[in-house]
């Protein structure tokens, strides 16, 4: 590799993945503003008074953001080392969903309106803006849903087994007459009661079936408290360092330490260019 094109590639790698110099960070807010503008495009486009009128207008604008983003997606994969670590990364999903929707078009109608997942990349907000708290917080978070992971698993396999045995006993005590059709339909109102969710499409008509229900709403109540004291626990167990936005040269990955000098992701040398 020359001096030229190792240059070439960092100066491109620090405007698209860093936000710390000027130019890293206007690059980010342009991209946001057409993530925003190709949005809106895309929700228009679904309204069919102005579908009529502008959809000219909205399909040519809506081809020149896909151009955009398809060039901005290779600037991305040619700046970064290892390309397809770029490429499988969750970032690097959305990106590639955010033109290829547009493409596929051509080929089956109606698969444009998936472009409206473009509005996730409006997460790079959070780098831009280096809000450095919320980066930390949302790393205490990570740590704290894949702790509590097994004991939440748990809870939803004991909240499954009460809405079949509830959904179950509510069929046999109210029947088809009153709206209980099968089971299935029974544990859908149970489910809908127990997150005090509450349609009315069925109820129960009998003083027993409505004694159950209380008991299942009463439940309901209480049961929106275990998920969120389980996380809070692992929360309070958790200890994070401070992070930085620095994305690593190899793999575009962030969130490393503040003193971190190798990429916890791929081993590459953060300083490195």
């Amino acid at each position: 590799m020359t001096n030229s094109w190792k240059n070439t590639k960092h100066n491109l790698h620090t405007i698209i993945f860093e936000a710390d110099t000027p130019k890293g960070k206007l690059f980010d807010v342009s991209l946001i503003l057409l993530i925003i503008l190709s949005v809106f495009a895309v929700m228009l486009n679904s309204v069919k008074p102005i579908n009529l009128k502008y959809g000219d207008i909205l399909y040519i604008a809506e081809w020149v953001f896909t151009i955009i983003f398809t060039v901005e997606y290779i600037l991305r994969l040619i700046s970064v080392g290892k390309p397809m670590k770029y490429a499988t990364s969750f970032f690097g999903i959305i990106d590639l969903i955010a033109f290829l929707p547009t493409y596929l078009s051509t080929f089956i109608p109606g698969s444009e309106m998936f472009l409206v997942v473009r509005v996730l990349r409006v997460l790079r907000i959070f780098r831009v803006l280096k809000i450095l708290p919320y980066i930390t917080e949302s790393q205490m978070l990570r740590k704290a849903l894949a702790a509590s992971r097994r004991k939440i698993f748990v809870f939803l396999f004991a909240v499954l087994l009460i809405v079949i045995l509830m959904g179950s006993l509510m069929y046999v005590i109210e029947g088809e007459a009153n709206g209980f059709t099968s089971i299935p339909r029974s544990i859908y109102w149970s489910i809908v009661t127990l997150t005090t969710v509450g349609y009315g499409d069925i109820s129960p008509q009998t003083p027993l079936g409505q004694i159950l229900a209380s008991i299942i709403m009463i439940f309901g109540y209480g049961l929106i408290a275990v998920p969120t004291g389980i996380v809070s626990v692992e929360i309070a167990k958790v200890n994070v360092g401070t992070f930085n936005t620095q994305a690593c040269p190899q793999c575009s990955a962030e969130g490393h330490d503040s003193n971190a000098d190798f990429c916890k992701f791929c081993g590459a040398d953060l300083h490195n260019t």
